[in-house]
C-alpha cells in the first residue's frame, strides 16, 4: 500500500521537486517499506523518535528535520543530519553552527519563514528576514550552509490564500537569492506543500515538498 501510495504522489511531481517523505509517528515498518519501495529522503520532527529510526534504518537514509527544534536538541541530531527545514530563529542558527562546528561538519538548513495566518506557526517575517540578512551575522557562521527557504501556508480550505502565502516566499526566494546568495548555487531550496497542498507549493516554485499522511496513511499519535 506504501509503495502505490509513494507512487502516486512521485507520479504528480515535476521532475526538479524532491519528495521528502514525512514519517513522524509512523513505526519503523512503515518507512522500511517506503525505502523498499525507493524512497530515500524522511522527515521527522521529534529528534528522540528521530534517533531512534536513524540508528535501525539503512545508513543511504537522507534525514531533513522538518518540526520546531529547540536548542537543547540541536546537539543530538547536528552529526548526522542532511537538512533542518526549519531554522526559525538567529539563536538557533547559532546553536546550529556551534554543534556543526563540535563535530566537524556544516550543516545545511532552510530558513523558515512565517507567512501563515497563525500564530502557532514559527519563522522570521519576511522583514525581520531581509533585516538579519543585511547584518551579514551569517556570514561569519563557519558550520552552517544556507540552502534555502521553508514556509507553511495556513491550514484553510481557501486555496487562494494559500497560493498568495507561498506566491510571498517564492518573490522573497528571489530577492534573498540575488540580494545575498547569487554566488552561491547551493542555495536553490523552496520547501513548500504538504500532503493538503503541495500541488499548490509546486505550481508556485517549491522544490521540497515534504507529504506525509498520502505516503502512510493518518497518523498514530503516541
Amino acid at each position: 500500500m506504501i509503495a502505490e501510495n509513494l507512487q502516486k504522489v512521485r507520479d504528480t511531481l515535476k521532475p526538479n521537486v524532491q519528495l521528502v517523505a514525512v514519517s513522524k509517528f509512523h513505526p519503523v515498518e512503515a518507512l522500511q517499506e517506503a525505502y523498499a519501495a525507493g524512497q530515500r529522503v524522511f522527515g521527522e520532527s521529534h529528534v528522540q523518535e528521530l534517533m531512534g529510526k536513524q540508528a535501525v534504518m539503512p545508513s543511504d537514509v537522507e534525514w531533513h528535520f522538518i518540526g520546531h527544534l529547540q536548542t537543547n536538541k540541536v546537539k543530538y541530531i547536528a552529526p548526522f543530519i542532511s537538512l533542518i527545514h526549519s531554522a526559525d530563529s538567529v539563536k538557533l542558527l547559532k546553536e546550529i553552527d556551534k554543534q556543526g562546528q563540535k563535530c566537524g561538519r556544516v550543516v545545511d538548513v532552510l530558513l523558515q519563514i512565517h507567512v501563515a495566518q497563525e500564530e502557532t506557526k514559527f519563522g522570521f517575517t519576511p522583514d525581520e528576514l531581509l533585516d538579519w540578512l543585511a547584518t551579514e551575522e551569517w556570514k561569519a557562521m563557519g558550520h552552517i550552509r544556507i540552502v534555502g527557504l521553508m514556509a507553511m501556508g495556513t491550514n484553510t480550505n481557501d486555496e487562494t490564500q494559500i497560493a498568495r502565502e507561498f506566491e510571498t516566499v517564492r518573490q522573497l526566494f528571489h530577492t534573498v537569492k540575488e540580494s545575498h546568495f547569487a554566488d552561491q548555487p547551493p542555495f536553490r531550496e523552496l520547501s513548500m506543500g504538504m500532503s493538503g497542498d503541495y500541488l499548490i507549493a509546486q505550481e508556485r516554485g517549491s522544490t521540497m515538498v515534504r507529504v506525509g499522511s498520502l505516503i502512510f496513511g493518518e497518523r498514530i499519535y503516541q
